[in-house]
């Protein structure tokens, strides 16, 4: 059994026992979280596709940690101005570790 969840403006595709590097939560480390928002649901080759979610579905997840993830690098220049900018950005991360899903 597998389920299209989303949850910070992306999809992820999850099984039990999977681990997500997701969008920071405002959960803390050590607790459970519930993803409502189950796009699709795949049971034993029995294909359930919400409109625009499923009802009654939900995907049950243990917090591991809170990071940040790698740095990401821009560089804006404006040719012959003598104008160069280095802009740093690293995301907020959440690591969660699904425990299972309810249907």
């Amino acid at each position: 059994m597998y389920a299209v969840l989303e949850t910070g403006g992306k999809q992820y595709r999850v099984v039990a026992g999977d681990t997500l590097e997701i969008e920071r939560l405002a959960v803390d480390a050590g607790k459970p979280v519930t993803f409502d928002r189950v796009l699709m649901l795949n049971k034993d080759g029995k294909v359930t596709i919400g409109a625009p979610t499923v009802t009654g579905a939900t995907v049950v997840a243990d917090v591991v940690e809170h990071i940040r993830g790698e740095k990401k690098l821009t560089f804006k220049m404006k040719r012959r101005k003598g104008y160069h900018k280095t802009i740093g950005h690293r995301q907020e991360l959440t690591i969660v570790k699904v425990k299972e899903i309810k249907a």
